[in-house]
């Protein structure tokens, strides 16, 4: 291919290496792509061992336990929870307390979140814990690195967290695990956690006065889950463009709607890369070119503009995911150097439901932006002389075959439902827990829409790919020049999708291109 999937989803050589290697928990910041290695178990974790770092969290811990000595007053360490912070709670009773806290918010449901998504998590909570804001020991995070280094991944159901305070119920599921309750999925199998902790040569883990609150308040889930989604999504507007430029070969459209000078005109960055790619993909657009129409429908000729949105959001929605994975986000906090106790409400997780809002919109967009596309690419009005819904039959085998009809119908179908989540999970928020919580982000409901929407999205483009290929060698066929740099493309097409000349049922065809999709190898 001429140019990297897109300026977005790739590390240069150095950094993909580093990545790869390994992953240090030490406080200082982490990236998405640490995170997504982390997920896919291409990098490993370690827990750092620098001196100046453990003496940090060690600070932290010991100034809670002279608090705890002098009776001093902590929310979630000497009180209840919530609104239920004006509940005393002894001193004598303190070690008790966070196991309530994990055992009370057991109550999550839905859907488990798949090995990926588990892993996100655990590596976004321990990189705030690492912050050392928290107060927890040297043995909490040494367990939550062990379950990531060993693969030990507790069963967190997807739902039952308003964003605020933080993640709580599925939070409690890591908080239960770590102590060996509840469930963990470890070499494929789901067990007890205290079995897999015993697999691994650990111990059940005794949470001291404020730890499952420093595991729980806070927004690991959302941001974990927004990691994946960033990365899938910049992925997507990658391939969004490599696909504009196929369909325009196919349907034998005008290249010139790419160019340079125009993209000048309205320098919005993300639009430049995607007709960037776009041209250098169809060659020179200055070219004199033969074309039915001098200008192509926006489908086609808008296509840098929908793609540039999502390409220009991922620029500002990575500052929000990573400030947001790299912060103390939840409460109160505890400030070792200054001793002192910091209540806020760092556990809203407003930056990630807005990300996640706008992302899923964007990506929403090029799903709507392909759709329209492939209508273009099947219909005989528009598509330049390609047969009916691209059937490669000819003869008395034509009137048979219906080439890409129903493909044409499910990806209407996954667009239009795609579209539908792109409601705003932020204008949902809703009054709770006595009305403590009244005002919520909703992040990880939006966090989980937008893997949603990229899920439908991705299906869209596997059926594009099926599409373009179909396209392209029936536009062959009547003679047509291809673009020598979309050469490396059409080839790989032609190997990895047998031409469609008799009917067939395509979906173990889509299923595959769409595990290459969102596995970003196209």
């Amino acid at each position: 291919m001429p140019e990297p999937m897109s300026e977005h989803a790739g590390l240069d050589a150095l950094e993909s290496a580093a990545v790869a290697a390994q992953v240090v928990f030490d406080g200082t910041p982490l990236t998405i792509e640490a995170v997504a290695a982390l997920a896919r178990r291409s990098a490993t974790p370690a827990l750092s061992d620098a001196p100046a770092f453990r003496a940090r969290i060690t600070r932290g811990m010991a100034f809670l336990d002279r608090l705890l000595q002098e009776d001093g007053r902590v929310y979630g360490v000497t009180t209840g929870y919530g609104d239920s912070c004006e509940t005393t709670v002894p001193v004598a009773r303190a070690y008790e307390l966070p196991v309530h806290l994990y055992t009370f918010h057991g109550c999550g449901m839905g859907r488990l979140l798949d090995a990926g998504e588990t892993r996100a998590v655990l590596a976004a909570r321990l990189a705030s814990l690492c912050q050392g804001y928290s107060a927890v020991s040297p043995a909490l995070l040494e367990q939550l690195a062990a379950f990531l280094a060993h693969d030990v991944l507790p069963c967190i159901p997807a739902e039952g967290s308003v964003g605020a305070s933080g993640d709580l119920t599925p939070l409690s599921y890591v908080a239960a695990a770590l102590c060996g309750e509840r469930e963990v999925v470890h070499q494929g199998r789901r067990q007890p956690a205290a079995e897999a902790l015993a697999a691994i040569g650990r111990e059940p883990l005794r949470l001291r006065p404020k730890e499952a609150l420093a595991i729980m308040n806070g927004t690991a889930v959302m941001t974990g889950l927004a990691c994946l989604a960033w990365q899938r999504a910049a992925s997507l507007a990658g391939l969004a463009a490599t696909l504009t430029a196929a369909a325009v070969a196919a349907v034998d459209g005008n290249p010139y709607h790419y160019d340079a000078a125009l993209f000048d005109a309205k320098p919005h960055p993300g639009q430049q890369r995607a007709a960037r790619r776009i041209r250098m993909l169809l060659g020179d657009s200055r070219a004199p070119r033969h074309a039915s129409r001098l200008q192509d429908r926006y489908s086609l000729r808008c296509a840098p503009h929908v793609i540039g949105v999502l390409e220009d959001a991922l620029d500002w929605s990575r500052r929000w995911i990573e400030t947001e994975l790299n912060s103390a986000n939840d409460n109160p906090l505890v400030e070792p150097d200054e001793e002192r106790v910091l209540h806020g409400g760092h556990f809203y997780g407003g930056h990630i439901a807005f990300a996640m809002d706008a992302l899923k919109t964007a990506v929403a967009s090029v799903a709507d932006l392909m759709d329209r596309q492939l209508a273009t690419l099947v219909d005989t009005r528009y598509n330049n002389g390609l047969p009916a819904n691209l059937s490669g039959a000819t003869g008395a085998d034509a009137a048979l075959n219906h080439g890409l009809k129903a493909v044409q119908i499910g990806v209407s179908a996954w667009t239009a439902e795609a579209l539908k989540h792109t409601m705003p999970a932020t204008a949902f928020s809703r009054s709770t827990e006595c009305h403590n919580q009244d005002k919520v982000s909703m992040g990880t409901i939006a966090s989980r829409d937008c893997l949603r929407v990229l899920e439908l999205a991705e299906q869209v483009a596997a059926a594009m790919l099926i599409a373009v290929r179909q396209g392209l060698a029936l536009r062959l066929r009547t003679g047509y020049a291809l673009p020598q740099p979309l050469r490396p493309l059409v080839d790989r097409l032609q190997e990895a999708i047998p031409l469609i000349v008799q009917d067939r049922a395509l979906e173990p065809e889509l299923r595959r291109l769409v595990a290459q999709v969102r596995a970003a190898q196209w």
